[in-house]
């Protein structure tokens, strides 16, 4: 697999993603661990990243969390396989997010908590990052960051 046009986007539930998740995220933690708050809200969405045999090589989740005390969407979960990172295949699942954002209409405001490291790939879609490094027990070093859709959306 090497071509982005061998990936498709398609929504799915939260429970399909969670193997990747797991192994991403959460690696010796218990399953249980990839279980986040809001997935099985009537408003979350889940996108899966599938290669040409079906195989989940991404996904990502959006939840209706407020930021600044004004409606938005969080985008939550976000992971590629270990051994395709680099590929395209986040710039595309987050690029179908900011879409999906977009035709729901809740908000067009959309943040996450993006573990350090992925902090220059964040700030290459056009998110801010929003105050200081933090850390999260489970997951280590984060940044909040933030991106107005339609405010430089790629």
């Amino acid at each position: 697999m090497s071509k982005l046009d061998d990936i498709s986007i398609r929504q799915t539930s939260a429970q399909a993603i969670r193997p990747l998740r797991h192994s991403v995220l959460r690696a010796g933690l218990p399953l249980e661990a990839a279980v986040f708050d809001g997935d099985e809200e009537a408003t979350s969405r889940h996108l899966a990243a599938l290669d040409q045999s079906g195989k989940l090589v991404g996904c990502a989740s959006i939840v209706w969390r407020s930021f600044n005390d004004e409606p938005a969407w969080q985008l939550r979960g976000m992971a590629i396989d270990d051994g395709l990172r680099g590929r395209g295949i986040g710039r595309l699942l987050l690029s179908r997010i900011e879409l999906l954002v977009l035709d729901e209409g809740h908000s067009s405001t959309l943040w996450c908590n993006a573990r350090t490291p992925a902090v220059g790939f964040y700030l290459a879609m056009g998110w801010k990052e929003f105050g200081e490094e933090f850390q999260v027990e489970t997951a280590g070093p984060h940044y909040r960051m933030v991106k107005k859709l339609g405010e430089g959306s790629p």
